[in-house]
């Protein structure tokens, strides 16, 4: 394709300063397969009006869970969201706020942040977290960089039930690191112990585990932690907040760093983001926690408030100094997730979980009553579990539950292609019984299709 500058002098000047030989040289990273070799075909200018008109159009093929019952999961969740949230959230002094580095006229956003760090330590069991990052992927890899760092070992052994995006994306970071990845198998829904502790020697940085894992099963969390340390590796696990009002805190179990996908905590889908990283870990690892920290203390006339501390401003700003460069981050959706904790409070959040716990398992009994159906895996869940489709047409059944109003599932062959014939349901507290014996009916009735049409 061309490239244009203002004129050929400048283009050589900008070549000559960064030290490349031709324009085309700056991009070589980019496989060829994914070029366009040709100019974009773009339609003729649309007025104001018929512009409008246009988008409109493209947004109505949109489908969302406002208007279908949602069983999708996988990392994005259709909890409830109270009312207060987003009352307090759009306020503009949260909305509309900047970097709070003067911290003489940050104070809300800073005790936000300081009241966020405080809850996410006490839901998690760590000494200290950060507010915040990008998304629970980017939670994953800051992690696994900070293990690193903190061990200066370069290798990383995470199950293959941990979310498959978290993994790509650390893959996609060691792309030109000096570093390894050994992914442990989990062949019946869990991390394989043995294989673990195979994989796992003197080289090890960190063991990353997500607990429930990315097939809703639960982990064991404690004999991860014990292979771990017994190698002088670091724990990292992945959590689902919402079940941790149940669930023993990783930080009891053993795990030396813990982050999540803190969309759930007062976020909607809102088609896949911009969501939450939440990472919390150990002291000892404080000064080598990315992102914002902040801190309480007493001004002048000994009154409480709040600062950006342990780290420089230029933490944020020159990446020379970053522990990594991440500066405009998620603090919108820290706000988001502080209000929606400090709502429920720990009951609240221990009835949500109870209700995700309950109505999950009542779907699974309604859906394996059908013959064609069996939990793909025998292992305890929290709100989200794997059925396996004996007949093994699990993308046109999702289809035709979607074309009867429900988000059935998500297909796991897409990420585990010996798992072709499975899916995965998500049961929130939101879902009610009539809800769900839909689903179950719904999933009978592409059974009975099924048939038929054989």
């Amino acid at each position: 394709m061309p490239y244009t500058f203002n004129t050929p002098k400048d283009q050589q000047a900008m070549l000559d300063a960064i030290g490349a030989g031709s324009v085309e040289e700056l991009f070589d990273c980019i496989p060829d397969d994914l070029r366009l070799s040709r100019l974009l075909d773009l339609p003729p200018a649309l007025g104001e009006l018929e512009l409008t008109q246009h988008m409109q159009m493209l947004a109505a093929k949109n489908q969302h869970a406002d208007q279908k019952v949602c069983f999708l999961g996988g990392g994005s969740y259709d909890h409830f969201v109270p009312a207060v949230v987003d009352a307090i959230a759009s306020r503009g002094e949260f909305y509309t706020s900047y970097t709070p580095y003067q911290p003489e006229v940050s104070q809300g956003n800073l005790q936000v942040m300081f009241e966020y760090q405080t809850m996410i330590c006490q839901l998690t069991g760590m000494d200290v977290s950060n507010a915040s990052l990008y998304d629970g992927g980017s939670a994953a890899t800051e992690a696994v960089l900070l293990a690193m760092s903190a061990t200066k070992r370069s290798k990383v052994v995470p199950a293959s039930s941990v979310h498959p995006e978290y993994r790509a994306i650390i893959e996609t970071y060691f792309t030109h690191l000096d570093a390894e990845l050994t992914t442990v198998g989990s062949p019946d829904g869990v991390f394989d112990a043995s294989e673990l502790e195979q994989a796992v020697d003197g080289e090890t940085a960190c063991v990353l585990i997500q607990h429930p894992n990315f097939f809703g099963c639960l982990e064991d969390v404690e004999a991860a932690a014990t292979i771990a340390h017994a190698k002088g590796a670091l724990l990292v696990v992945a959590v689902d907040p919402i079940s941790l009002g149940l669930l023993k805190r990783p930080g009891d179990l053993g795990a030396d760093v813990v982050i999540a996908e803190g969309q759930s905590l007062g976020t909607p889908m809102q088609y896949g983001g911009p969501y939450l990283g939440i990472m919390a870990c150990r002291e000892q690892f404080v000064r080598r926690m990315p992102g914002r920290i902040a801190g309480q203390t007493v001004d002048r006339r000994n009154k409480r408030c709040w600062v950006l501390t342990l780290q420089t401003r230029e933490q944020h700003i020159r990446r020379e100094k970053a522990t990594s460069n991440i500066c405009t981050n998620q603090g919108l959706f820290a706000l988001r997730a502080a209000i929606y904790l400090a709502a429920l409070g720990p009951q609240g959040l221990r009835e949500t979980a109870e209700l995700c716990l309950q109505k999950s398992h009542y779907a699974i009994g309604q859906i394996v009553a059908d013959d064609r159906f069996e939990l793909a895996f025998s292992q305890p869940t929290f709100k989200e579990f794997a059925i396996r489709d004996r007949s093994g047409e699990v993308e046109s059944m999702l289809a035709d539950a979607a074309e009867s109003g429900i988000f059935a599932g998500i297909p796991l062959g897409k990420w585990y292609p010996e798992l072709a014939d499975c899916f995965l349901v998500t049961v929130t507290e939101k879902r009610t019984k009539q809800e769900i014996d839909s689903l179950a009916n719904s999933l009978s009735r592409a059974s009975i299709n099924s048939t038929v049409s054989v």
